[in-house]
């Protein structure tokens, strides 16, 4: 998705499929350039990536499991295409960006931002900044307790196996159950499973970064009753050792990804 303006109120967006490099960047570059005069780009990305100006790699997306993106310079062929400053940061690091300004995130010093869709992601805020260090966090592999005579499955990430996206992203629930989640009614066994799995990320992010809030947006979080399910097992992990964060869905919806990414290019030097 592409977008422009200065916030929610004046966002105009369009939208089209990712398919190779060339062609997507092209299709993005010329919707910029049909646009309103462009003072700079803000890109919101599938990850890994290297966010941090100054490397070498800066604005390339590394070690993607979408093959044909690997190593691809994404921020360096945008700015050499409009002649703009970029910024450049993970979907969900804007996706929280955004719910910072604007959404379900105004106004605290800490929370969490995850989606949870063909994969798993999630970006941390910590005193109105978002978190990075080396590179940026990678909340959906981190290593899930896995019980195999629950469930059988596998796992489906190429690199972990049963990490936490390879066990509850979207298409780990389609591989698992044979078809999408949406296709699956309520009640079905996998909204169980799923929120175990969700129970489980979250309270290990609780208990390394004390979130006050975690907002879980995504495609498989748009099933209403996932979320009370979480609620309920996060409590009885957590057992009254700590208080659990504050669960809530997104305020900005589908739009935080292009919103972030408009506050990153609002936020460059000029």
């Amino acid at each position: 998705m592409c977008a422009v303006g200065s916030g929610p109120a004046d966002l105009q967006t369009f939208e089209f499929p990712t398919t190779q490099p060339g062609e997507t960047i092209a299709r993005a570059v010329e919707f910029f350039r049909a646009s309103a005069p462009v003072a700079a780009v803000g890109i919101a990305c599938f990850g890994p990536i290297d966010p941090n100006p100054g490397s070498p790699t800066f604005g390339y997306i590394t070690s993607t499991p979408k093959q044909d993106w690997r190593n691809c310079d994404f921020a360096g062929a945008v700015g050499r295409a409009l002649g703009v400053p970029i910024a450049f940061d993970t979907d969900v690091n804007a996706a929280a960006l955004a719910e910072f300004r604007w959404g379900a995130g105004r106004g605290l010093g800490s929370f969490i931002y995850v989606t949870v869709g063909s994969g798993i992601g999630g970006g941390a805020m910590l005193d109105g900044r978002l978190l990075h260090g080396r590179s940026h966090p990678e909340m959906g592999h981190v290593r899930t307790p896995h019980d195999r005579l629950r469930d059988p499955f596998p796992g489906n990430c190429p690199y972990h196996g049963d990490c936490l996206e390879g066990l509850a992203a979207a298409l780990a629930v389609e591989a698992r159950w044979g078809r999408p989640g949406k296709l699956l009614p309520d009640g079905h066994a996998a909204w169980d499973l799923e929120a175990e799995y969700l129970a489980l990320g979250i309270v290990s992010w609780t208990c390394t970064l004390a979130p006050e809030r975690i907002i879980l947006g995504g495609g498989v979080m748009e099933r209403e009753e996932l979320l009370p399910k979480i609620k309920a097992r996060v409590a009885e992990l957590l057992n009254g050792y700590m208080e659990p964060p504050d669960l809530v869905p997104p305020e900005l919806g589908r739009r935080a990804g292009v919103l972030g990414a408009i506050a990153m290019a609002n936020d460059l030097p000029r």
